[in-house]
């Protein structure tokens, strides 16, 4: 995805957008430039904080009240109301998968016509699949996106303006699309989220994102999360360094909200942890026979192969 130049400011009339960009139709209702974000969690008020530093106008909505109030204050223009989602030229989806399908099916036609509508969830295939078929009924562009950063925390108090400073950002885009106008839709959302400053933009398809996804980040969680139910991490405290912080960082978690990602994206991940179950009884069955040689040979293996992927 190419950069570009700035589109129109923001108190630029919908009409000038129209005559730069073939994806814009010239019923376009929205404001150039504004954002509207369902949701002020972890990844919503990131992005709210994010873009409202870079200048963008944003409009938020949330369930719990209390931190709607909190982010307008900090970071958040105007309550994304009903009569404010037509104006809005991107909106993020940033809640919980099925809640956000079910927003965007009640909103789909307040939506404005070149607008563009994102979310932010871990898995792509279900919200991709039924994100897709609402907007194939509309004038307005679905795309996919997983920003590839985060934290162990959840909530708006842990929030940050720089959280993805340098990430990647994997891109789903619709595939029944003129090549010309996809083009156009993602150079137009890369100029968007530019405050954000991701580092790279990936493209993948929704099962290829999930496949691996479930490997380089829902494994990591499983793990972790498991790791920490030894009796033994009652005791770590003077005998943990390093090794037991890494481990460990994304142990505590958001368990309403991973166990529908897990679940969603359940085919993968439990083949990825079929495959680690497997590896993992290679080393025991050494260990418990003092196999030495086979113990080196895998601990060398092991070794191998991470350096192998450090020089790809």
């Amino acid at each position: 995805m190419a950069a570009q130049d700035p589109i129109a400011s923001a108190n630029a009339s919908p009409e000038s957008v129209v005559l730069e960009h073939p994806s814009v139709p010239g019923s376009a209702t929205f404001v150039p430039g504004r954002v509207g974000i369902l949701g002020l969690g972890l990844m919503g008020g990131s992005f709210a904080k994010a873009l409202h530093a870079g200048g963008r106008e944003v409009y938020a909505w949330n369930r719990t009240r209390s931190t709607l109030e909190l982010a307008l204050i900090e970071c958040v223009d105007a309550e994304l109301t009903d009569e404010a989602v037509p104006t809005c030229e991107l909106i993020i989806l940033a809640g919980y998968p099925q809640v956000s399908v079910e927003w965007l099916r009640s909103m789909a036609n307040r939506i404005s016509p070149g607008a563009i509508v994102i979310d932010v969830i871990g898995v792509k295939r279900n919200v991709c699949k039924e994100c897709f078929a609402i907007a194939e009924e509309h004038s307005w562009t679905f795309v996919g996106c997983h920003p590839m950063a985060g934290r162990q925390y959840s909530g708006f108090a842990y929030t940050l303006p720089d959280m993805f400073r340098g990430a990647p950002m994997v891109v789903v885009p619709p595939i029944q699309m003129d090549d010309f106008v996809r083009l156009d839709v993602l150079e137009r959302l890369q100029h968007l989220l530019e405050p954000c400053e991701f580092g790279t933009y990936t493209l993948s398809t929704a099962e290829h994102h999930d496949e691996v996804i479930a490997f380089t980040s829902q494994l990591a969680h499983v793990v972790s999360n498991a790791y920490v139910k030894s009796p033994s991490a009652q005791v770590h405290k003077g005998f943990s360094a390093g090794s037991y912080k890494d481990l460990t960082r994304v142990a505590r978690l958001n368990a309403h909200m991973w166990t529908e990602l897990f679940l969603e994206n359940g085919d993968f991940l439990s083949h990825e942890i079929g495959i680690l179950i497997h590896n993992l009884q290679q080393y025991k069955d050494a260990i418990d026979a003092a196999d030495a040689t086979r113990l080196e040979e895998l601990l060398a293996e092991g070794d191998r192969r991470k350096k192998e992927i450090e020089e790809q």
